[in-house]
């Protein structure tokens, strides 16, 4: 099985593999692993070629952040490519009481409090602990952490900051996640962002990213991270109960992931191997962000992820009304590349010739 291929964001120079490792799984994401669990997928992930490791300070409580420094604790620095996230400052509790299970969704003790600040000062202050939590002196990549209800304080604020850190060479690329595709598009147009991460909002069954977001990435030299290709797990496994954007998959959407299920099987192939295919059909998608916490998981992503997808079943789920006409597919040219449409450009794009 070959590894994953590397694809640049935006105009700087980091680049990333196209399969990447989403980390909240393991700051125990609905349910506890332990520190072993969570070292031995983060090794299966790295012989499977995955160079790619995406975290957040929100998940499990600054967890997952130490658990995925601890783990690539000892490998070259410059082989791999680390992404965190600000937004959200963890505040120390007086007295540990429960869990966080109700709050953030992380089967871990509520040791401290999530405090939404997206000031220049709460963003240096969260990637200072970001670094100290990850044992590193630098992330690669650092991204505004859900805005959605603070939208003017991080376009105000939060992103100033992090284009700063940028110029000043702390980080080498710079954006925002979110789980919905409006906001990036402000970001992408607005702003000098790098890459944008759209989590759930550009998969086989929910294309809201192509209306806006992804050709704006096109037009600016932007790349798109996708997140949440399985959509919670609709699209990995659509079974009764399944669940769709973090609850119960309504029956419409189960019927719509069990016919595409029928029609991958028809022409050889998984679901999984399509959705996790499906992003790449725009060229604006540098890399697909898989949750992971145990090794058999990483071990099926890198397979699905690695096995080719018939060109028929693309053609007939498009035949079908399964896919909506103008989706593009994996394989299609008519979407260049960001950095050919840069290339082409006849003027400069507003803010991109920073030394």
């Amino acid at each position: 099985m070959s590894a994953p291929a590397r694809r640049r964001l935006g105009s700087g120079g980091v680049e990333v593999t196209e399969l990447s490792f989403g980390a909240a799984g393991i700051g125990n994401l609905y349910s506890p692993i332990t520190d072993d669990q969570a070292a031995t997928a983060l090794d299966h992930a790295w012989t499977a070629g995955i160079r790619y490791f995406d975290t957040a300070p929100h998940y499990g409580l600054g967890l997952s952040e130490r658990r995925l420094g601890e783990a690539l604790r000892g490998r070259d620095r410059s082989s791999y490519v680390l992404s965190t996230k600000v937004g959200r400052i963890l505040e120390p509790v007086a007295e540990v009481s429960g869990d966080d299970l109700a709050d953030g969704g992380f089967a871990v003790p509520r040791t401290h409090r999530r405090v939404w600040d997206f000031s220049a000062d709460g963003v240096r202050r969260s990637l200072d602990a970001s670094l100290t939590r990850l044992g590193v002196d630098r992330v690669d990549v650092v991204f505004l952490h859900d805005p959605d209800d603070h939208g003017e304080e991080a376009f105000r604020e939060g992103y100033p900051a992090l284009e700063k850190l940028r110029s000043e060479g702390v980080v080498g690329a710079i954006g925002a996640g979110m789980n919905q595709a409006e906001m990036l598009t402000r970001f992408v147009r607005d702003t000098d962002v790098d890459a944008v991460l759209c989590a759930g909002r550009y998969t086989l069954l929910d294309h809201r990213a192509l209306a806006e977001l992804l050709p704006a990435a096109s037009a600016r030299g932007a790349s798109v991270v996708i997140g949440g290709v399985f959509n919670s797990g609709l699209l990995a496994d659509p079974r009764p109960g399944a669940r769709f954007d973090y609850t119960e998959a309504p029956p419409e959407l189960l019927a719509r992931a069990r016919a595409l299920a029928a029609v991958a099987e028809r022409h050889g192939t998984t679901l999984r191997a399509a959705a996790l295919a499906f992003p790449f059909g725009h060229a604006a998608v540098a890399s697909v962000l898989v949750g992971i916490h145990a090794p058999e998981q990483v071990t099926d992503a890198a397979a699905q992820f690695a096995a080719p997808v018939p060109a028929g079943f693309w053609q007939e789920i498009r035949e079908r009304g399964l896919l909506p006409e103008g989706v593009p597919l994996p394989g299609d040219a008519r979407v260049p590349a960001p950095r050919d449409i840069r290339d082409d450009m006849t003027g400069p794009v507003p803010g991109r010739d920073r030394p």
